[in-house]
């Protein structure tokens, strides 16, 4: 398979914290790689490493064959997200004063006015996230949690991007919201594009992950393909300390 993303030896530090130990990591071409792990296994800072918004300290990370992180690199967060990766926090980092319409302008590479945007894409995500339409014209600080989620999504993939970084998508959501969420992401995968994700859903992992890497204590500890860690429930408790099967 090939690899659009690659980590090989990644430490970060962040202050006086060794978070990340030497991760390595392959995120196939056209493929949804879950990232799982336990509470502060080092995803989040995985994730962040990637986007540069903390700097590897040692070893390199390469998209597309070109480095973009690592004490060699020079790539920026502003030079990674137009090199094609778009990323999807945690803490969603959607612009509360502006609107839904602003928000979505600025995601938009391709488009200055609202007249410019794609209009049978914005129409797709309409049909996962209603409430985007509903509320185009509102601020985005007085969404609702769940709402303020699909502004995050809808973002990162208001353009084709090369590789989508989503961290824990569905958490906090209602599970009607969820289940939009997985049609939506299934449909990028239908369509090839290539997600690392990182989510604690037990079904969003098993319904949409082909390959999976599991992180400990800030290194990636096995990797293999989701169904086969789904299927093996005595190494689902070795590796993450629960049963996929008890959680589905």
């Amino acid at each position: 398979m090939t690899a659009v993303l690659e980590l090989q030896g990644v430490h970060t530090h962040i202050g006086a914290y060794h978070i990340l130990h030497g991760v390595d990591l392959a995120v196939p071409a056209g493929e949804v790689t879950m990232l799982l792990g336990r509470n502060g296994a080092g995803k989040t800072t995985t994730l962040r490493t990637i986007m540069g918004l903390w700097a590897a300290s040692a070893g390199s990370v390469r998209f597309r064959g070109q480095a973009i992180g690592g004490p060699d690199a020079s790539a920026t967060t502003p030079d990674i997200a137009r090199a094609g990766i778009a990323y999807v926090p945690e803490s969603m980092g959607i612009f509360s004063d502006l609107t839904v319409r602003e928000n979505m302008l600025l995601a938009a590479r391709a488009a200055r006015r609202e007249e410019q945007l794609d209009r049978a894409r914005l129409d797709w995500i309409f049909g996962f996230f209603p409430a985007l339409h509903k509320f185009w014209l509102y601020p985005a600080g007085k969404l609702s949690g769940g709402q303020k989620q699909m502004l995050a999504v809808a973002r990162a993939i208001i353009e084709p991007r090369a590789l989508l970084l989503i961290d824990e998508p569905s958490k906090g959501l209602a599970p009607a919201i969820v289940q939009n969420l997985v049609q939506c992401l299934a449909e990028l995968k239908r369509e090839r594009t290539t997600i690392l994700l990182v989510e604690q859903n037990v079904m969003m992992a098993r319904a949409l992950g082909d390959q999976v890497a599991v992180m400990d204590d800030g290194r990636v500890v096995h990797t293999g393909g989701m169904a086969e860690l789904a299927a093996d429930a005595e190494l689902q408790q070795r590796l993450l300390g629960l049963s996929l099967g008890a959680h589905a």
